[in-house]
């Protein structure tokens, strides 16, 4: 029995649509990342992109658990001695690109390097409902009804 490695003629790509209305972050960027890297098939191949297109609507709508919305805080450095800055959750959330503390999530989440750089192209991430990837007909995936802690009602 041979071991299985996929070429790029064996990848087949869906695009999947995922409403982040009242999901938890870190959960919701787990299976996003997951899916972008292509674990959740069979014939997963490290060294090959074969993970889906993901599309993200209604990011601005995620949730944290425990008081996270407003004590985590993410750090950035100007490059000037001195220059540390941080933003919370909650201001990132309630500023003009809402939809980052998803991207920045999963992208954490993934390895460094070109392949995972080529992987986080295929996320799509909007703050709102409408997206222009009707065209593709996506599949919609209910990631609350996989597990209760998934998402939160309050």
């Amino acid at each position: 029995m041979k071991t299985f490695s996929a070429t790029p003629k064996d990848i087949e790509k869906s695009w999947v649509l995922i409403d982040a209305s009242g999901l938890v972050v870190g959960r919701l960027a787990a299976l996003i990342a997951t899916r972008l890297r292509g674990k959740h098939k069979p014939g997963y191949t490290p060294h090959m992109d074969d993970g889906d297109n993901i599309i993200v609507i209604n990011a601005s709508d995620v949730v944290f658990t425990g008081n996270k919305r407003a004590n985590k805080e993410y750090f950035w450095h100007t490059g000037y001695p001195g220059g540390i800055k941080s933003r919370t959750a909650e201001k990132v959330l309630e500023s003009k690109n809402p939809e980052r503390v998803l991207q920045k999530a999963v992208q954490r989440m993934l390895p460094d390097g070109p392949l995972a750089r080529k992987q986080l192209k295929n996320l799509k991430v909007y703050a709102g409902s409408e997206h222009p990837h009707e065209a593709q007909n996506p599949e919609k995936l209910d990631i609350a009804a996989l597990n209760s802690k998934n998402a939160r009602s309050a």
